[in-house]
């Protein structure tokens, strides 16, 4: 290794003493399950350790193995993963598990993982060093910011990527990370979740601030630098919530393919630009006696910030619109987080 990066070694026994004990983490010694790491990457991108961990026990329980999650319908898979958002995962994560079950077990290394439906640069590398031990580094969000401080790297993200993923690489010339690739890659995301923090990072606590660059500077805390996003535009749609002389509520499932494909949903307009105005009744999956919810239901997407108006109606036995009916509980459960916006506006006024 060159002497430009620090100890992989000091990283390492740091990591021994301070490990995180998570959900997915194998301990010493013990055997690392390509399933549960794959999972784990895939239910952490975008997602909080907060949010993952009691969801990622849940679907274990209910989806144990990579046959299991294989054999799976995709309205199970659907419903198990509602409220964890970027529902594109989902889908892949199902397509993931259906060609592994078809060739029998997970490829064992970076590249046959990217194969994959689904597997990108990072989530194949992170799969491949933690489960298979394999000397490659998968650099996220924590890596780029640790790398960005050691090196002081001001150009600011997304511009820097590059870079900081080929400093990173770096370290798998050293012989103590390339002994334990896996160890070495969990250590680096646990410097930078505990450590080395996007907010006043504990530079005190850390085991290589005698060669942290920014921390020398005096600039750690200011690193990396972001180039500032674009407003996100503001869109409008229209939903209705049906109930039925149960108390059920009406849910259809949106098209496979498409922003939150496959999943269940509160009929309602396409969301556009325009607010809507009396136009948006044609999209009413019944004729009834439609009354306004109070209030507007907001929810940001990646790309843009979405308004939701909502009616409400009750029909009686004799009405039979397309969809599902779900009791109220079940439906809460069954759809994503924008549309449980709808029905928490509902509750508001109940």
């Amino acid at each position: 290794m060159t002497s430009a990066l620090p100890s992989a070694a000091e990283l390492l026994a740091w990591y021994d003493r301070h490990r995180r004990i998570l959900p997915w983490r194998a301990g010493p010694g013990e055997a690392r399950d390509p399933y549960r790491v794959w999972l784990s990457e895939v239910m952490l991108q975008q997602t909080t350790v907060a949010t993952v961990g009691p969801r990622y026990a849940r679907f274990l329980a209910r989806f144990p193995t990579v046959t299991a999650l294989a054999a799976a319908d995709w309205a199970e898979v659907a419903e198990e993963w509602a409220g964890l958002g970027y529902y594109a995962r989902a889908r892949n994560l199902h397509a993931c598990a259906k060609a592994v079950a078809m060739r029998g077990s997970f490829p064992r290394d970076a590249a046959g993982l990217q194969d994959l439906p689904g597997i990108g640069r990072y989530t194949a590398a992170a799969v491949g060093a933690i489960a298979f031990d394999e000397p490659v580094l998968p650099v996220d969000g924590n890596v780029e910011r640790v790398i960005a401080r050691l090196k002081a790297v001001e150009e600011p993200l997304p511009g820097s990527k590059p870079r900081l993923v080929a400093l990173a690489e770096g370290f798998m010339h050293d012989p103590a990370a390339r002994a334990r690739p896996g160890d070495f890659a969990q250590a680096l995301f646990d410097l930078g979740a505990t450590i080395c923090t996007p907010r006043s990072p504990a530079c005190g606590l850390c085991p290589w601030r005698g060669g942290c660059a920014a921390q020398r500077a005096g600039i750690a805390a200011d690193l990396p630098r972001k180039t500032p996003k674009a407003a996100r535009p503001l869109r409008h749609g229209v939903h209705f919530l049906l109930t039925d002389h149960e108390g059920r509520i009406l849910l259809r499932r949106r098209p496979a393919k498409g922003l939150l494909g496959g999943m269940l949903e509160v009929p309602g307009t396409p969301w556009r630009d325009a607010p809507w105005e009396g136009e948006a009744m044609a999209h009413a999956p019944a004729i009834a006696r439609w009354q306004r919810v109070p209030g507007i239901a907001r929810h940001g997407f990646t790309h843009f910030q979405l308004e939701m108006v909502l009616y409400a109606a009750a029909v009686g036995p004799a009405v039979a619109p397309e969809g599902e009916w779900l009791a109220p509980a079940a439906a809460r459960a069954a759809v994503p987080t924008v549309m449980r916006r709808l029905l928490e506006l509902m509750e508001a006024v109940a």
